[in-house]
């Protein structure tokens, strides 16, 4: 039986390209047989790879977090869950694609509004969490796109085994992955420009992420590092056990570029719990809250100030503080952005 491999080389994060067997079987020839009756001609007689007007060739097959997922063509009908996967297509000009989002973290930005405008899935999600996996179904994707893997578990909106059962394709943000292996450790800024570009790939989109990718290099390359050797704390959410950002997620990727040390930057993991005592012995500089609807910005400040050991720090009792959205401190075309505008923050910000 002949087949035809096509090797592509793996980029650095979890979504890695690999050889594709396009393989011809008795009911290709079957096929091709029939179509060469109406066209000698025809596209369907040749066994290379289809190749588009922007250089994706089909199939493709990639390696998302360990997961073997084929593309046969380019996406038409997708469901996104999380704000970072809505966005990063968006970006990508395929906002006609979206046909159902969940667990929107935020507003669209302005800069994508034009992208969203019209678009019902964005403004009337699927779910405010996490849709039931019928529910998904019922909108026809073609692809379901999420920002964590979690999503993709029998604990989520349903495992990936059971969709790519049903001809239903499952993509996870890279940056999300958890195995060994594929878990970014640390996440870089060239990771993340790998995740733009393979997701271009498979959308038939290349020409807008090499844009995309361009323009948030140009934007990184602005931002001028804090040069004081000031120590940070990244509170993100909690009361009792505050959740900060961690050693080797887009916190620490954040604050290595703007110019502060993290001072959660011993917890293994993207995101992880600090101690009121660890904080406090820590003594951070500068405290960047994260705010998002559920846990705002000024109910941290207020809880800062309310914890007696935290209120005794300078960085609370002299309001040291930097603000951050929540959807750009979770990895996508936003974080570079968000990268900027604490840099910016940063450098007007008088310590006492």
């Amino acid at each position: 039986m002949p087949s035809l491999f096509r090797e592509r080389t793996a980029p650095s994060m979890g979504l890695r390209r690999v050889a594709i067997p396009v393989v011809v079987t008795l009911s290709t020839v079957v096929f091709l047989s029939a179509c060469s009756a109406e066209s000698t001609s025809s596209p369907a007689a040749q066994s290379s790879p289809s190749t588009t007007s922007t250089g994706t060739a089909y199939p493709l097959t990639i390696d998302n977090c360990g997961y073997e997922v084929t593309f046969e063509q380019a996406p038409r009908r997708v469901m996104t869950a999380k704000s970072s996967t809505t966005e990063l297509l968006l970006a990508l000009g395929l906002g006609d694609s979206i046909v159902a989002t969940t667990y929107l973290d935020g507003p669209i930005p302005d800069w994508l509004q034009e992208q969203a405008q019209g678009n019902e899935a964005i403004a009337s999600p699927l779910a405010e969490q996490l849709p039931s996996a019928e529910a998904v179904l019922e909108v026809e994707p073609e692809v379901v796109y999420v920002g964590w893997e979690s999503m993709l578990t029998a604990e989520g909106i349903a495992d990936r085994d059971f969709f790519e059962d049903l001809g239903v394709h499952t993509i996870v943000a890279p940056s999300a992955c958890k195995a060994p292996g594929y878990q970014p450790d640390p996440l870089t800024w060239e990771a993340l420009f790998d995740e733009i570009t393979t997701v271009g790939e498979i959308f038939d989109a290349s020409e807008q992420a090499a844009q995309v990718v361009a323009d948030q290099r140009a934007q990184l390359e602005a931002v001028t590092a804090d040069d004081r050797g000031l120590e940070a704390l990244w509170f993100s959410s909690g009361s009792d056990v505050p959740f900060v950002g961690g050693g080797i997620g887009s916190a620490q990727l954040i604050m290595d570029t703007v110019g502060v040390s993290n001072v959660g930057q011993d917890i293994d993991d993207t995101w992880g719990s600090m101690s009121w005592e660890a904080i406090v012995e820590s003594n951070p500089d500068v405290i960047i809250l994260v705010d998002a609807s559920w846990s705002t910005a000024d109910s941290k400040i207020e809880m800062l100030e309310s914890q007696p050991a935290a209120a005794q720090l300078p960085a609370v009792k002299n309001k040291q503080y930097l603000v951050i959205d929540f959807p750009p401190t979770e990895a996508g075309v936003r974080t570079v952005s968000a990268a900027a505008d604490l840099s910016r923050q940063l450098s007007s910000l008088e310590l006492s």
